[in-house]
């Protein structure tokens, strides 16, 4: 709204006056309006055009002044009267005085909410009308509000329907406006203020006036006076009650009206007395009077709700209440302050005295002297005054457990200021009522009935004026004589004073149980008004006109009583009528047809009690058919508001349940769900039991079984896709698409309507099914059948199966919708596309579930009906639950339990939750509800929630005849392993059943230890008689420890763990862990109310979680999702323990290894920095000697800044309390990575100080022939100086004298040939074996490729006795052709690959660029690889090598490695032939001889000597840095090195899948550490290609620019050096190179024999250098390229070797079946072996023997079959898979776990190089086998990497 539209200002003296200024126009001249009505057809804001934000109270102000607006261009001023005639006013006439005395107002604006209205409404215009007089009406304008713009279409029908609102409108002229209740709309205020004006103009400009209002003040006055005039009050009370037009004033509702002047005052004066004080009750108990308490907000655990609540200061009373309440505990009305506690114990110590003299009267006398203090607040008025504040849901909730208390509820409740009667039918929506009646023929029926639905007869009771005896006392004697069904006087607490119960009318019900103690045949309403009835006359018309009977309490009859007229119209009604006279001693009597008198004096409780009963038992059987009760009726009574018909949310709500209920109505309910829950019924359970058996395989050829499996599963769910959604469920999701509080009420409604249809239905199935059962039971008790009972007994359980699955079919509630619409989102999900009758997408319904969760709803966590937890649509409804709370933490809480033995009833009473606890809604599977930890608890409890998970009863399925032992272990195993805690309920003190439900927890717990989850338990006995008893307690607790120890010891047998007892498996203090439990029930139900001390444990027990949760951070919502996913994948498997994964974990630790990874990195990096640094003073003979020390001093930095990112990982991480366990172990690995690294470097740079000696010659010879060059080409330039301007002869000279020079260096030094490896290595052969022929170099294989080394070994022979015969055969076997076992071709393999291995790095001591190849070199080589063979054939194998497998092995590795030599023996060849060296540096030496024979000084010629001499050093550091800076980048930049081990591994495969090359394949399969340091090598290539020009080329320079820059500074420094210590061009030249010896390597040994006495002129030599320096530098970025990195730098820098060394440090331990590769990234690591996805066997070539055939397995499901077995060779054993373990080596050191990852890749492999593969290990597929799997596309099995690979 923009600010020329409106514009408020305050104005307190307002012009009295409308006449206009003569000055101003018709708009500018101001208007004055007054709006009154209800302020809830507006909505107060600043955008409110008329009333802006809402004002104060009116109560807070003395006067009422207008706010200033300006609306559509006129100055209004805005009188606000809203809620005026409901407000207590001091001085309500002096206010309206003011009003009319200080303005004249042109229009009064009835606000009224269209559609809506109400009885004050109605009386509005009277009141205005009474106040003001006739007049005012031509000043009226009705204004209807909306909501929704749609309302405005049907105002006119609506005016048409409502007489009483034609009849308003013509009154006001039939004027009217509407707009919307926001009042913002500015074309609706334009037309306001033109109807006000057209209005103000049919006045003719007039407007109401002080004049017109005294006239109506004097009329006021006469008709008083006439009043007081009047001495008949008799005559005036008939005339009163027979003349309604007459106008007397009276007080109703909030309306204004007539009585005598002096009857006001005193009523007036009375009623702000109360409103005083019940303001005062409201502020005493920190409420206020408007809906401010929220179920969302009581539910939550708070700090409060942890304190006792014996007494509690007067501002936690409501706390208590409610508290105490929620958990069933009738005490909660006993509840006292501590004010008053103190108080009586005060007095109790102050009259005591240890003085036995004095005398006993003074004293007795004596106490009635203290000082009283004031009345406690009553009970029931915190009760009301909680119930007049609460929302309609506190509300409902706080009835709910009213009742399950058995206390009565409120029926008709006046409001506490208007005295407006409401009807809070909406309360008693959830409550059900049952009990027994006998037939005729004496069968006993139960019945379950809504008390809302349920027609029974009904009592009131009434009391007129003050009697002595207790109305509410006799009626308790009636229900329950042990139980304060009403609230008594007697009853604790009970005070003087009670401000909020007079008018309201209570209910309770009678429920029979068929037993001889009954006091009533049938179900019985008793309805309790409270306060006087002849000040009810509204409560009580109802309660006549509905009841059965009528019970009347009074003194006795008096007809001058003033309620005598009303006793009369009783006795005239038919309906029996009892009366109790208080002042009679009279028993029982028959006063006329249906009328009893009792005399209630001087009697005895129970005889008049006795006489009550009987008095109303006869009069009930003859009024039962013609009145009957019904609790919905009450709301057909006009003058009452009914809460379900205010609430529009409600009534919408409402509407919308039955319109979904109507599609139901007509349907036999056992074809219900069949027709209208397609989804989730045959085809549903037909999948998940296809899911169980594809998780447990039972054929021979697994992989074909779960292919077929699958494609079933497949089928199912299209078909279920297919299936139509039902109208029902359409309308289900349109409806939860709707606003928070309407979907509220409408999933309220839903539930509530579902119920009342199925209830009739489901009882009585379940009393079939008790009698049928009952039957069973009886023939299985007798031992000895004879053939026909076992007939019998067969009948009898398939007709108790049959009412079970009628049971099952004919359960309908709103877990089986949310179930329906689970299935619809995962038939779409597995078929990836939308159901076409969907309105909806179908990704959106998760959302529905967790709005749900939210709001309190329960979800379905397993599927009770199938057995299954539909993982697909938990895990989206959690990641919904994400998206809307954050990722939120929870402690998760389960039960477990066998059925019926109270579980869900104790979560209800311990939370206040709504878990179905009814005998005929137990629960099925598993639900889990959350429950809000308030702000003040996170800082204890670190978490922001409590899961709750509710379980179906252990045993539960017994009942239909089923197995149920498999079921409750899977049930039991999922529920703990989900728990942090987990309540195990026990039931009564049956031995029996103890042990076995034990047994099955144990088992659970066993399992949880062995996967190292760590749930703990408490023990909950229920039941149990004298739990105070301690002896007792000590006993249970033994009994229970030594059956928990006997449990362990089956449970540790069955699950192969070594376990005695009890604690081995679990932390558990039987002294804390166990809590017992008093019965549920004070006595015998229906009746009977919740046992106190039951509710005390239950307060009891909620402290001992909160205790154990406090010591828990719980866990995230994400990770919530993945436990359940992990869980219940292991569940499926028949053995959990060796199925499940922890997914949590591995997800931590691969984070934790990432982490690992950069740790690491950070360590290498600076280690890097400071070799080079130190390889460059060893060169420069700065230093010349290394020690350890001195390197971890260097460290230090990295290592204090690499601790502290660890540290912080650890405690900062979200999953820090996952990863605390690997913390110790991987600071040692770090701090071992740490030590290592510091004694590799020291160990290189030993090398390179041992090397330098060696090197010092070649430099030296180098160097001197250098500077033999520059001294001749001086003298040389000397004898030319005069020719400096021939170019032509200079150069002819310079050339001759050049290749004179050279041939006599080259004569001394004769030239470094080329090499010939391969050449070598073959004479070194012919040496050795003298037989070697040329065919023996052709027939050389690569056996880094070769399929199986069988062709290279030969059998061990054997001596002694039987040696010759076992030679004889091994020669013959050897003759057919030796065939090696699978493990003996694996450990040949891992021998090649560590030779390979070590032989790489004893090649990379050699330092051949630096030093040059020498043949001895491939002599060591060579002896070291004979060496190793000869160690390996010492060892425990059957066979031994044959010459041609050293031959192939040594020239395998030889020419992997021949490339590198020579370009090592290359690159030192470059550097150190003279030939090529000095052809080199012709330029150079010839710029030199120039400047010489140009004359230029000293100092110029050794300042561009020393940058020819800076050249090769700044080329080599500006290489190896630029290497170390790209590798960081790649490990940041590349993807496919950005990562840990895992991720590289995926791009490998992503590689070998887009090149297809089965050679490379092998390699992988069979070398993975050579292929992935030859992937990295490619990739480094392929970075630097792609990125030169954009960082490659950019990182060069920037190292160029920063090394140029500190060669200057050098150079700078040096001169100021020399000139500050007077010293010569040596000290410059020292210092200068000193300065550099840390970037460089470059000293003053490179100059030696370089003259350079004569240079004086330091400041022209740093000159020199600046100018000189930048070509040096051109020269040598214009030679790099992409090439130049493995030309330029020695092995050991380059970029792709410093990414091996670093990614390459991990584990390569390869699976013995397929050949995966451990995933771990430390060598060495602890634990198992491990990887996340495994291969199919096949590929490794393992085969079927009976077959021969390849094996199509893949390992995690060949784990799981029953009779697959395997061979070990070396042992010559059989084992059986899924005891691959005991088959001990590196079997035992891996963990495979039984699941279906499968990676579709390897599927695609097998299929695409099936033809290869079968060459390979000369065998074939089963071709029907891995038929099935070639659907998958090279794109599916790339992008499954993508989708595993996370």
């Amino acid at each position: 709204m923009s600010s020329t539209d409106i514009t408020v200002y305050a104005v307190n003296n307002p012009p009295r006056s409308k006449e206009k200024d003569p000055h101003l126009s018709d708009k500018e001249s101001p208007l004055t309006v007054a709006l009154f009505g209800n302020s809830t057809s507006v909505q107060f804001g600043h955008d409110n055009t008329l009333l802006g934000e809402e004002s104060h109270p009116l109560k807070e102000f003395s006067r009422i002044d207008p706010v200033q607006m300006k609306i559509s261009e006129h100055n209004v001023s805005v009188i606000n009267m809203l809620d005026f005639t409901e407000r207590q006013l001091d001085s309500v006439d002096h206010l309206i005085g003011q009003l009319v005395h200080e303005n004249e107002i042109c229009a009064f604006i009835f606000v009224v909410r269209l559609g809506q209205l109400t009885d004050a409404d109605k009386m509005g215009l009277e009141w205005l009308q009474t106040v003001f007089g006739d007049r005012i009406l031509q000043f009226v304008i009705i204004l209807f509000t909306y909501e929704r713009e749609e309302e405005c279409d049907t105002i006119i029908d609506d005016l048409k329907k409502n007489s009483v609102m034609e009849q308003l409108l013509n009154k006001c002229g039939g004027r009217y406006h509407t707009c919307s209740k926001t009042m913002n709309n500015r074309s609706e205020m334009r037309d306001l203020m033109k109807e006000i004006d057209r209005l103000f103009n049919e006045n003719k400009d007039q407007c109401y006036t002080v004049e017109m209002y005294n006239t109506q003040l004097n009329r006021h006055s006469n008709l008083q006076k006439n009043e007081n005039d009047s001495d008949k009050p008799t005559i005036k009370k008939k005339s009163m009650e027979h003349t309604p037009s007459r106008e007397l004033q009276y007080i109703h509702k909030g309306i204004v009206g007539y009585y005598s002047s002096t009857h006001i005052r005193l009523e007036q004066h009375h009623k702000k007395e109360i409103n005083e004080k019940v303001k005062q009750l409201f502020d005493q108990l920190h409420l206020k009077s408007h809906n401010n308490l929220r179920a969302s907000d009581v539910l939550q655990i708070t700090s409060h709700s942890l304190q006792s609540n014996e007494s509690c200061a007067e501002e936690d009373l409501v706390k208590n209440y409610l508290q105490t309440l929620l958990m069933m505990n009738y005490r909660a009305r006993h509840i006292t302050t501590k004010e008053t506690s103190e108080h009586y114990h005060t007095l109790e110590t102050d009259n005591a005295s240890d003085d036995d003299e004095g005398d006993l009267f003074d004293i007795m006398s004596s106490s009635n002297a203290v000082t009283s203090k004031s009345d406690s607040i009553h009970p029931m008025d915190v009760q009301m005054a909680v119930f007049h504040c609460a929302d309609i849901f506190l509300k409902q909730l706080m009835v709910t457990k009213l009742s399950q208390c058995q206390f009565a509820l409120p029926l008709l409740v006046p409001h506490p200021f208007t005295q407006h009667i409401e009807f809070p039918l909406w309360t008693f929506r959830q409550i059900n009522k049952s009990w027994k009646i006998r037939r005729p023929d004496n069968d006993i029926i139960s019945r379950v009935q809504s008390v809302c639905k349920a027609e029974t007869p009904m009592v009131s009771f009434f009391r007129f004026g003050s009697v002595s005896s207790s109305k509410s006392q006799l009626m308790n004697s009636l229900i329950n004589e042990k139980h304060n069904t009403f609230f008594t006087r007697n009853c604790p607490g009970s005070s003087r004073t009670r401000l909020l119960m007079d008018g309201v009318v209570e209910i309770a019900w009678y429920c029979p149980s068929e037993k001889n103690t009954d006091k009533f045949t049938d179900c019985v309403a008793f309805c309790n008004l409270h306060g006087d009835a002849g000040d009810n006359e509204t409560q009580m018309k109802i309660l006549t006109e509905m009841s059965s009977v009528n019970v009347v309490l009074l003194t006795k009859l008096d007809k001058n009583d003033k309620n005598a007229s009303k006793i009369q119209e009783l006795l005239k009604n038919s309906k029996p009528l009892i009366f109790l006279f208080t002042a009679e001693e009279s028993a029982v009597s028959k006063v006329k047809n249906r009328k009893y008198k009792i005399g209630l004096k001087d009697r005895n409780q129970s005889d008049v009690s006795e006489e009550l009963r009987r008095a109303i038992n006869d009069c009930l059987p003859s009024s039962g058919s013609a009145s009957v009760f019904r609790l919905e009726d009450v709301s057909k009574h006009s003058n009452i508001r009914v809460d379900e018909e205010d609430n529009e949310d409600c009534r919408r709500g409402r509407e919308a349940a039955q319109q979904m209920m109507s599609l139901l109505k007509n349907k036999p309910l056992k074809e219900i769900k069949e027709s209208f829950l397609p989804h989730q019924g045959e085809l549903w359970h037909l999948w998940c039991q296809k899911n169980k058996e594809l998780h447990r395989p039972q054929g021979k050829d697994i992989e074909q079984e779960i292919s077929r499996k699958q494609t079933e599963m497949k089928k199912i769910r299209e078909k279920q896709h297919e299936s139509d959604t039902s109208e029902c469920i359409k309308l289900f999701i349109k409806q939860m698409t709707s606003h928070d509080v309407k979907k509220m009420f409408f999933l309220r409604w839903l539930r509530i309507l579902l119920d009342e249809f199925t209830s009739a239905d489901l009882s009585v199935l379940y009393q079939k099914y008790n009698k049928k059962w009952s039957t069973v039971l009886k023939l299985k008790e007798n031992a000895k059948l004879k053939s026909e009972e076992e007939e019998q007994l067969k009948a009898e359980q398939t007709q108790l199966e049959l009412i079970s699955s009628d049971l099952q079919a004919t359960a309908f509630g709103l877990e089986h919708i949310m179930r329906e619409i689970s299935q619809i989102y995962e038939s779409c999900l597995y078929v990836k596309k939308n159901k076409t009758d969907l309105e909806f997408d179908f990704s959106s319904l998760p959302s529905l579930a967790a709005d749900m969760m939210i709001s309190g709803f329960p979800l379905e966590l397993m599927d009770g009906d199938a057995a299954h937890v539909p993982v697909m649509w938990v895990t989206a409804v959690l990641d919904k639950l994400i998206q809307k709370l954050g990722d939120q933490r929870v402690f998760v809480l389960s039960i477990l339990g066998i059925q019926s033995s109270g579980k869900s009833t104790m979560l209800n009473a311990m939370f206040g939750l709504e878990f179905a606890v009814s005998a005929g809604r137990c629960t099925r599977g598993a639900f889990m509800q959350l429950i809000r930890v308030s702000e003040d608890m996170k800082h204890q409890m670190k978490f922001d929630y409590i899961l709750v998970v509710d379980t179906e009863g252990l045993r539960a399925s017994e009942l239909a005849g089923r197995s149920t032992r498999h079921h409750d272990n899977e049930l039991a195993t999922f529920v703990v392993g989900l728990g942090y805690l987990t309540l195990i309920n026990i039931f009564g003190e049956n031995p029996s059943e103890m042990q076995e439900i034990l047994q099955i927890v144990v088992q659970a717990f066993l399992r949880m230890k062995k996967v190292k989850l760590n749930p703990s338990c408490i023990f909950v006995h229920q039941n149990v008689s004298d739990i105070t008893a301690g002896e007792r307690n000590m006993e249970g607790r033994r009994r229970l420890l030594d059956t928990l120890d006997q449990m362990t010891e089956l449970a540790a047998k069955e699950e192969v763990y070594d376990a005695e007892c009890f604690s081995d498996v679990i932390k558990f203090d039987v002294q804390n862990d166990v809590e017992y439990f008093a019965q549920l029930w004070e006595g015998s139900p229906p009746m009977a109310p919740p046992n106190p001390n039951y509710c005390e444990n239950v307060e009891k027990l909620r402290k001992a979680i909160v205790s154990h949760a406090s010591n828990s951070t719980g866990m995230r919502l994400t990770h919530l999702c993945q436990r359940i996913q992990d869980l219940w994948e292991a569940s499926l498997n028949e053995r959990f323990v060796f199925s499940f994964r922890n997914s949590l974990e591995i997800s931590a630790y691969r984070r934790l290894e990432t982490e690992y990874s950069k740790w690491t990195w950070t360590l290498r990096s600076a280690i890097m920095k400071i070799q080079t640094k130190l390889h460059n003073q060893i060169d420069n003979e700065v230093i010349n000697e290394i020690v350890e020390t001195d390197l971890q001093k260097e460290l230090e930095e990295k290592s204090d800044e690499v601790t502290k990112s660890m540290s912080e990982f650890f405690d900062k991480d979200t999953d820090s309390d996952i990863l605390i366990q690997w913390k110790t172990s991987f600071e040692i690995k770090l701090s071992e990575l740490q030590e290592n690294i510091v004694k590799e470097t020291t160990w290189k740079l030993n090398e390179i100080l041992q090397q330098r000696d060696l090197k010092r010659k070649l430099d030296a010879q180098g160097t001197h022939h250098e500077n033999t060059l520059l001294e001749k080409s001086k003298e040389l330039a000397l004898q030319h100086k005069d020719k400096t301007n021939d170019e032509e002869t200079l150069k002819r000279e310079f050339g001759v004298f050049w290749e004179e020079c050279v041939k006599k260096i080259t004569t001394d030094s004769p030239p470094i040939k080329d090499i010939d490896i391969l050449k070598d290595v073959r004479e070194l052969l012919s040496d050795i074996y003298e037989s070697v022929n040329v065919d023996t170099w052709n027939d050389i294989r690569n056996i880094f490729t070769v399929p199986n080394y069988s062709d290279y070994v030969q059998l061990k022979r054997s001596s002694g006795v039987t040696g010759h015969l076992k030679n004889v055969i091994k020669a013959a076997k050897e003759k057919i052709g030796l065939k090696l076992s699978k493990e003996d071709e694996t450990q040949i393999r891992t021998f090649i690959t560590d030779v390979s291995y070590h032989t790489d790095e004893m090649i990379q001591s050699y330092n051949i660029s630096k030093l040059g190849y020498n043949i001895s070199y491939i002599q060591q080589l060579t002896d070291y690889i004979k060496a190793r063979i000869t160690e390996y054939e010492k060892g425990p194998v059957k066979y031994v090598f044959k010459r041609e497998f050293f031959i192939d092995l040594l020239f395998s590795i030889f020419k992997r490695v021949n490339k590198t030599l020579t370009d090592q023996h290359k690159k030192f060849r470059d550097a150190n032939d003279p030939d090529l060296y000095l052809e080199k540096k012709k330029r150079e030496y010839y710029s030199i001889f120039q400047k010489y024979c140009q004359g230029a000084t000293s100092a110029a010629i050794f300042g561009e000597i020393i940058c020819q001499k800076l050249k090769e050093p700044i080329e080599q550091s500006v290489y190896r840095q630029t290497a170390r800076d790209l590798a960081d980048e790649m490990r940041s930049n590349c993807p496919s090195l950005n990562g840990n081990r895992s991720n590289l591994e995926k791009h490998i495969l992503k590689r070998l899948a887009e090149e297809e090359n089965f050679d490379k394949y092998i390699n992988y399969i069979h070398n993975p550490r050579d292929h992935f340091k030859s992937f990295i090598r490619d990739e480094v290539s392929q970075y630097i290609r792609d990125q030169f020009s954009v960082s490659v080329q950019l990182k060069m320079n920037q190292n160029i620019e920063l090394l140029q820059k500190k060669i200057m500074t050098a150079a700078h420094k040096s001169t100021q050096h020399v000139q500050e210590n007077r010293g010569n061009v040596d000290v410059w030249l020292k210092f200068f190179t000193q300065k550099l010896s840390d970037v460089l390597m470059f000293s003053v040994k490179d100059f030696s024999g370089v003259k350079h006495d004569d240079v004086d002129d330091y400041k022209l030599l740093e000159d020199v250098i600046r100018k000189e320096l930048p070509s040096i530098t051109s020269d040598i970025t214009r030679e790099f390229s992409t090439d130049s990195f493995d030309v330029k730098l020695d092995l050991n820098y380059r970029t792709d070797e410093i990414v091996i060394d670093h990614l390459c440090q991990c584990c390569w331990v390869q699976c013995p079946f397929c050949k995966a590769i451990c995933t771990n990234t430390i060598e060495n690591h602890d634990g198992d072996h491990s990887v996340p996805f495994h291969r199919v066997d096949g590929i490794n070539g393992w085969f079927y023997t009976k077959s021969n055939h390849l094996c199509v397995n893949f390992c995690t499901t060949v784990v799981t079959a029953e009779h697959a077995s395997f061979k070990v060779e070396t042992s010559d054993q059989w084992f059986y898979h899924k005891e691959y373990r005991k088959a001990g080596g590196v079997y035992a050191e891996w963990s495979i776990t039984p699941d279906l990852s499968e990676l579709p890749y390897w599927k695609w492999f097998m299929c695409r190089f099936q033809d290869d593969l079968e060459k390979y290990y000369e065998r074939t597929f089963r071709c029907e086998t891995t038929e099935e799997w070639r659907i998958y596309t090279k794109k599916d099995a790339i992008e499954s990497l993508d989708t595993y690979f996370k």
